[in-house]
Parts: C-alpha cells; sequence; structure tokens
C-alpha cells in the first residue's frame, strides 16, 4: 500500500481536505455502525422477515464500498473510483429508504455514513477534476 499512497500523496486535493490519518478512525466507527444494522438487515431476510428488494441495495452498497479501494489505490483510477463512490451514496440512499418501513433505527444508524459518504463524494470528484 505504500506505492498507492506514495501515488495518492502526489495528487492535486483540494485545500479542505482532510489529512489522511483521519480517514482510519472514521472508517472504523462507520464499520461498526454498518457492521451493527447491516447484520440486522441480513438477519432480518434470513428469517424472512424482509423482501429481497430491501436487502438488495445493503448487498449493492457492500460490494461498491469494497471496491472502491481498488479502484481507487488499486488501479489508481481516479474516474472509475468518482462513478463508484457515486453508487456508494446512491446505495445508501436507496437503502435508507428502503428499510424505513420495517427497522426505521436501521435508517437513522445509516446517517454518519451518508454524510460522510457525500463529503467524500464531494471529494473524490474534485480530485478527480482537478487530476484530470
Amino acid at each position: 500500500m505504500d506505492k498507492a499512497y506514495n501515488w495518492y500523496s502526489t495528487l492535486i486535493r483540494p485545500t479542505w481536505a482532510p489529512p489522511s490519518y483521519l480517514f482510519g478512525p472514521v472508517w472504523s466507527v462507520l464499520y461498526v455502525l454498518i457492521a451493527i444494522s447491516f447484520g440486522k438487515v441480513f438477519i432480518m431476510f434470513s428469517q424472512k422477515k424482509l423482501p429481497f428488494i430491501v436487502v438488495l441495495p445493503f448487498i449493492l452498497n457492500l460490494f461498491f464500498n469494497f471496491i472502491f479501494t481498488y479502484l481507487q489505490f488499486g488501479l489508481k483510477n481516479n474516474l472509475l473510483a468518482a462513478i463508484d463512490i457515486v453508487l456508494v451514496l446512491t446505495t445508501i440512499i436507496w437503502l435508507m429508504i428502503a428499510i424505513y418501513p420495517y427497522v426505521k433505527w436501521v435508517t437513522y444508524i445509516q446517517i454518519p455514513y451518508l454524510l460522510w459518504v457525500s463529503f467524500a463524494t464531494v471529494l473524490q470528484l474534485t480530485i478527480t477534476y482537478l487530476n484530470r
């Protein structure tokens, strides 16, 4: 990951970009919230308490979230990472709306995730634009 970090450090970033050391702690907290809330959704689905259409955005969100690091740091492709993070953001909104009628607290616990990914989306789109 050193080469990937070195590559990332050479990119033009906006002055308002947070320091890189902040990402680890923020994502650690978010992953705990994601594990708790998504776990609840998948358990309910396995118990046949939720239809697949409600679970689908959770599955897609995990997939898009998982591949972001590979796209950004493995492939070093800002454009694909930008497209991907828009999909992460879109699936967060979708899953919040989909689960709300069933388990309201799962929607509420996504708010920090939504806020961070909204910020990260603007950051990634800005980095992509600045480094075109």
